[in-house]
């Protein structure tokens, strides 16, 4: 009797996790999601377009404002009108300049002016809905950073979820290399004395070989899948992580009236289209502003001389009304346009709330669908391994056949990653409900 020292693949994985985890510090889920909330260069564009936001509304609201503004002129010339004018403003006209000749062709005059106007509009409704649809384009932005903050969140779980499948696969791909080099030595001892037949260990050398492609395979995968959870995180593509398997949680499920009330109450979304439907009749008002009247007042202070420091003051201040009466039948047609942008809007947040309840109700059986398969999938693992040690304990005995003990090395295998894959599937199905309702999820904090 041949005494043999086996393995389970899960406690290689294990073995291999831990020596990988004892030399970094493992990467937990709520750390890549702060990260990335934090250095994602997606997201700081979108915190930028909120600032950008609100100096538009500045900016609009600056409009309504009185505009001054001041004037250092210097002007030489013997223009008659230039000349005549400069010689009224200067205060230096005389009876002289009244000579025919002294009008037609006069000597060369030089002006300095300097003058300060103030510009105040008194109503323009085409203002006051500039600053309005600023306002509420600043909403929109701000919004969509919520609306971007949740969904970098739910990637980050999806990548996080995508390494950690990854690490396992190659971890149980690895100790199943070990389990085939074992069973190859195990039954070439036997060949050898003549108690299995060479059939058996050609199997068993095509299974190391298909055990090893999967090895291959899951390393390419899993660097494949961190240099993705690093560039969501804004860490450089090629930087080693060890991340921690999440603890086994069973999240309660909200009932389906529920998550859909959240969802209309607290996703960035719907109050997103409510806005877009806001900004289209905000575009309506401006586009009936057009036929509306304007009026404005206007002020000026000016002083004119000869000389820098020898000048004479003067004042005016001046009343506008300005009032389009026709344009080409423009402004008629603007308006129409914009009622047909509003109608369009409003269908959107009409399709959008609906696409937000469908989605709200599709995570929300999907959490309850992972968290049937990751009670299946931890049992499936006990099972398989029980089956993998009762198999080769017939074969050794001569009482199974080799592809009895392949199947199995296969079934555990096929286990392993399935226990891995419910872990990661209920995860981010825990995520992607928490989003769906109007939450950043795994109950992060928006970075600032």
């Amino acid at each position: 009797m041949v005494t043999r020292l086996t393995f389970p693949p899960t406690l290689l994985a294990l073995v291999v996790l831990s020596t990988v985890a004892f030399a970094q510090q493992p990467l937990t889920l709520d750390q890549a999601i702060s990260a990335a909330l934090k250095n994602n260069p997606g997201l700081r564009a979108a915190r930028a377009a909120e600032r950008e936001g609100a100096a538009r509304v500045a900016e609009a609201r600056a409009a309504y404002l009185p505009r001054v503004d001041l004037v250092e002129a210097w002007q030489r010339g013997n223009n008659p009108v230039y000349v005549f004018g400069s010689l009224l403003s200067q205060q230096r006209f005389t009876e002289a300049n009244f000579a025919i000749d002294a009008l037609n062709r006069p000597n060369a005059l030089t002006n300095h002016r300097a003058a300060i106007t103030v510009d105040q509009p008194l109503f323009d409704a085409g203002r006051l809905t500039g600053i309005r649809s600023a306002s509420l384009g600043r909403q929109v932005a701000a919004l969509s950073v919520r609306e971007a903050e949740a969904d970098l969140a739910l990637e980050v779980t999806r990548a996080y979820g995508e390494v950690l499948r990854a690490a396992a696969s190659r971890a149980a791909a690895e100790a199943a290399v070990a389990a085939a080099r074992e069973d190859l030595a195990r039954a070439e001892r036997s060949r050898d004395v003549g108690m299995t037949a060479e059939s058996d260990v050609l199997s068993l050398r095509v299974h190391l070989a298909q055990m090893r492609e999967r090895e291959i395979q899951a390393a390419s995968g899993e660097e494949i899948a961190t240099a993705h959870l690093n560039r969501l995180m804004g860490a450089p593509l090629d930087r080693k992580l060890a991340l921690a398997e999440p603890a086994p949680e069973s999240p309660g499920v909200p009932s389906r009236e529920e998550a859909e009330q959240a969802a209309m109450n607290d996703r960035p979304a719907v109050k997103q289209a409510a806005l877009q439907l806001a900004l289209a009749e905000n575009a309506r008002n401006a586009a009936r502003a057009a036929f509306l009247p304007q009026f404005s007042v206007q002020v000026l202070y000016e002083v004119n001389g000869p000389t820098f420091t020898d000048r004479a003051s003067s004042w005016m201040v001046a009343g506008q009304l300005r009032w389009s009466l026709f344009a080409g039948g423009g402004t008629l047609a603007r308006l129409k346009a914009a009622g047909a942008a509003a109608a369009r809007a409003n269908a959107e947040r009409e399709s959008t709330e609906t696409a937000l309840r469908l989605e709200a109700w599709t995570t929300r059986a999907q959490l309850e669908a992972a968290l049937a398969r990751e009670e299946v999938g931890r049992s499936a693992v006990l099972q398989a391994r029980e089956s993998q040690r009762i198999i080769r304990d017939r074969y050794e005995a001569g009482l199974a056949p080799v592809t009895d003990v392949l199947r199995a090395a296969n079934a555990l295998l096929d286990a392993e990653t399935l226990r891995i894959s419910t872990i990661v599937d209920l995860m981010v199905a825990r995520a992607a409900l928490e989003r769906s309702t109007g939450r950043i999820p795994n109950g992060q904090q928006p970075a600032k």
